[in-house]
């Protein structure tokens, strides 16, 4: 049984170390698309592959991008998840928000499709030299069986950033992913 003044003790040694370590950073998410209400016009199945991308990007940190080309963690915040994960995770739920398309699935899932998107992440950073969010996505629609690309596309977005701080970062970033990925379910349910 622990005594009432061990239970005190602990929980203010806990939150004293706490303090020692600075500040936790804040955890920011990123948004998928809302639900359009569609019903499904294509009998089409897509896989979402997990995007790719340079060391950096395979982080839960929110990255500056100096104007000499350094990368640096922006201090103060971080992802919820990997970005890679995070961003397959948003596409997915978008692609299936738009009520376009039979099914839409992960590499692993069982799930017979007729495509696969796979995409590399570009860039997914806050520029510091022009004070904007950057988000670059290059994205190819590859045929299940024959392994042949379909279709290929480059994804771009820059949004305004108030000021280079976590908060302001995670928001015009996510605000720049959303423009994106409008593009991308545009692109995928056009059919090609």
């Amino acid at each position: 049984m622990i005594h009432c003044k061990t239970l005190l003790g602990t929980i203010l040694l806990a939150a004293a170390l706490g303090g020692c370590g600075g500040a936790v950073p804040l955890t920011f998410d990123l948004g998928a698309l809302p639900a359009t209400g569609r019903g499904a016009a294509s009998a089409r199945a897509i896989v979402v592959a997990e995007p790719v991308g340079i060391q950096p990007f395979e982080a839960d940190r929110i990255i500056v991008r100096e104007p000499g080309g350094g990368l640096s963690f922006l201090g103060g915040g971080q992802w919820a998840d990997r970005l890679p994960r995070l961003i397959q995770t948003r596409i997915i739920q978008s692609l299936e928000n738009s009520g376009r398309l039979r099914s839409v699935s992960r590499p692993g899932d069982k799930i017979v499709s007729e495509y696969q998107l796979i995409s590399e992440i570009r860039a997914f950073d806050i520029a510091a030299g022009s004070g904007e969010a950057v988000v670059d996505l290059s994205a190819k629609l590859i045929a299940e069986g024959s392994g042949k690309v379909v279709a290929a596309k480059i994804f771009q977005a820059r949004v305004p950033v108030a000021k280079v701080e976590a908060g302001a970062a995670a928001v015009a970033l996510d605000a720049a992913l959303a423009v994106v990925l409008a593009d991308v379910v545009r692109w995928v349910n056009s059919g090609r």
